[in-house]
């Protein structure tokens, strides 16, 4: 991507929106095209400004999770990442599984926030180790390191394939376009996968394989 990050914040605490906009301009690199507290607006500003990147709390009037939905289903390529304080595994994996490309906790310095919206903005999902490292906890209590393995070898060639890309943080729609196929035969995959895994949604499947990958990377 080439020029600024065009950027724009929706938050119910006008203190907190304005200290990340001084920051991303301070930083540089970054345009604020457009301020918000309420799903409604987070809804208009999208319509309006068209931002790379939309900064979304999960509290606020009309709720954020809420609003994920509603833009998404009319700007399907809008990029969101989830700015919050909430470190609920609910939160978490209802947020990814809405389609945000990253979750990132509000203690985050600004810097390391600026890196995060290079990222996505340069095509990459983002969420925070700890809150990854707990979802992969909470996985592993339900379902062992070594059922997963064998559950994994049970897939084909292409939806392993399929899954690593997911696994990376790409959408179905990315994934469809790297392996030159039609994304409803990547949904279809998808659901097969899950169905092998016995995975609840695409979170838990990701999960799956990242713990495969680096059990294997541990051992090589």
């Amino acid at each position: 991507m080439t020029g600024a990050i065009r950027v724009a914040i929706v938050d119910d605490h006008p203190l907190f929106r304005e200290g990340v906009t001084r920051s991303l301009s301070e930083i540089g690199g970054f345009e604020m095209v457009g301020e918000g507290a309420t799903a409604q607006d987070a809804e208009q500003i999208v319509a309006r400004a068209k931002p790379d990147i939309l900064l979304l709390d999960i509290s606020m009037p009309g709720g954020g999770l809420a609003a994920v939905a509603g833009i998404l289903a009319g700007h399907p390529g809008q990029k969101i990442v989830m700015l919050t304080v909430s470190e609920a595994n609910a939160d978490v994996t209802k947020a990814l599984n809405a389609g945000v490309r990253g979750y990132v906790l509000k203690g985050v310095g600004s810097r390391t926030l600026a890196d995060i919206l290079r990222n996505v903005a340069a095509g990459e999902s983002y969420l925070s180790p700890m809150l990854s490292a707990r979802l992969l906890s909470d996985l592993q209590s339900q379902k062992p390191a070594n059922a997963i393995v064998g559950r994994l070898q049970q897939l084909t060639a292409r939806q392993t394939e399929i899954l690593r890309l997911v696994a990376e943080g790409l959408s179905n729609k990315e994934v469809a376009l790297q392996l030159e196929l039609q994304e409803k035969t990547v949904k279809h995959h998808m659901t097969g996968v899950l169905a092998k895994l016995n995975a609840r949604n695409r979170t838990e499947a990701a999960l799956m394989m990242r713990e495969s990958r680096a059990r294997e990377e541990n051992h090589s």
